[in-house]
C-alpha cells in the first residue's frame, strides 16, 4: 500500500500577487524593499505593501509595479511550494 505525504513549504525568497510556476508552486511579490535614500547614505522605503503589475502578463509593463513604479525585483518574493512524497512503508514489525 502506498502512502502519500503532502507538505506545503513556504520559503521566503522574496504575500502579494502571484503566478503559478510549473513545479506546483505559487510565487507572490509582497512589499517593496527599494531603498530610496541609498545615495544619501540612509534608508527609506516607499511603503508599497504589495506588487501590482502595471500591465498584462508577458508584457514589459507586467514587471513594473502600478502602486510604486518600481521593478518587480525590488519587491520581496515569496514562494509557496507543495511537495508530495509517495512511498511504500516497509513492515516495521521487529521483535
Amino acid at each position: 500500500m502506498k502512502k502519500r505525504v503532502v507538505v506545503v513549504k513556504k520559503s521566503d525568497g522574496s504575500g502579494g500577487r502571484g503566478n503559478r510556476s510549473g513545479s506546483g508552486s505559487v510565487v507572490r511579490y509582497a512589499e517593496c524593499q527599494k531603498n530610496h535614500a541609498a545615495k544619501l547614505g540612509g534608508f527609506a522605503v516607499d511603503g508599497c505593501r504589495e506588487f501590482m503589475a502595471r500591465g498584462e502578463e508577458g508584457t514589459e509593463e507586467a514587471l513594473s509595479c502600478a502602486a510604486c513604479g518600481c521593478h518587480r525585483n525590488f519587491h520581496r518574493r515569496e514562494v509557496d511550494a507543495e511537495v508530495v512524497f509517495e512511498y511504500s512503508p516497509t513492515n516495521s514489525d521487529h521483535h
